[in-house]
């Protein structure tokens, strides 16, 4: 084995968890898999001999890039949309694969975390999720650990704030199953018996369309109900129940319900069709709802 293959095979070793710093620094699992390579790359035209501790290391490149990608979305006052979620066919999982999908972060987190300042979600993200120290955050960010701390504690208060979804991936698919046949039916008081009060429904429909909000259980009620008709074919989408939504076999649609308490809190979708076509492989035959 010649040296370059020996470095790969211990960047190899390392890539899972650094794609999954990128990924929730980020929400993108594109732009987090570009981050990761980014850090190859910085890897392969260094000095291996002077790194002491290959992971710590390769965590810090990444944690940099992030934190540029997030600064750069900032200057160009990007607003991100919804982030791009994980999806995969909600069929014949085993009981440890759905509980690695309910560990996993969810999208009503991602969301959460891309209304914080780009500072903010690297002290979290890092100290509460990966548990390094601030002492190695502060040098990442440029500033002191008490200040640190502060970012970490702020954006604590912010996602500690958000309502945790139901870790039940059972209790999810009987609310979100009432509120699929509902909607079909066009039974507009079942719904806004399923739906919470303050329910938000956030659609994104990629860059060319301009990103809706509707709350309330009234108004997302009238938006959902009235059996518009597609095809919906059940999805797990990072740890959440969802379902996409097809025509003609082609998908259009992702939509991302998140529970609390037996009733829906929000629902996110995804209304872009070829975003719909990446983060998620086309589905089997489903059942129509």
């Amino acid at each position: 084995m010649d040296e370059t293959e020996w470095l790969a095979e211990r960047f190899e070793r390392h890539r899972p968890r650094l794609r999954e710093v990128a990924y929730r620094m980020l929400g993108s699992p594109a732009e987090a898999d570009d981050a990761v390579q980014d850090a190859w790359l910085r890897l392969s035209r260094s000095d291996v001999d002077r790194i002491d501790d290959l992971g710590a290391w390769l965590t810090t490149v990444v944690a940099r890039e992030c934190l540029h990608m997030l600064r750069s979305r900032r200057r160009r006052r990007e607003d991100p949309g919804l982030p791009e979620p994980v999806a995969v066919p909600d069929a014949g999982l085993g009981p440890e694969q759905e509980a690695l999908l309910a560990d996993s972060v969810g999208l009503a987190m991602l969301v959460v975390l891309d209304r914080l300042s780009p500072a903010e979600r690297l002290a979290f993200v890092l100290h509460d999720m990966f548990e390094l120290p601030f002492e190695e955050i502060a040098g990442i960010l440029g500033r002191t650990p008490a200040a640190t701390r502060q970012l970490a504690s702020r954006a604590r208060r912010r996602v500690n704030g958000a309502e945790a979804p139901d870790p039940d991936l059972a209790r999810q698919r009987q609310v979100v199953d009432a509120f699929l046949a509902a909607a079909r039916a066009g039974d507009f008081d079942a719904l806004v018996r399923i739906l919470d009060p303050d329910v938000v429904l956030r659609t994104d429909f990629g860059p060319d369309g301009v990103p809706a909000v509707i709350r309330g259980a009234a108004a997302v009620a009238r938006q959902t109900g009235g059996g518009r008709g597609g095809r919906l074919h059940p999805v797990l989408v990072d740890g959440a129940v969802g379902a996409v939504v097809s025509r003609d076999g082609q998908p259009f649609a992702l939509l991302v319900f998140t529970v609390v308490e037996d009733r829906i809190v929000a629902i996110d979708g995804i209304g872009d069709p070829d975003r719909v076509r990446s983060v998620t492989s086309a589905p089997g035959a489903g059942s129509d709802r």
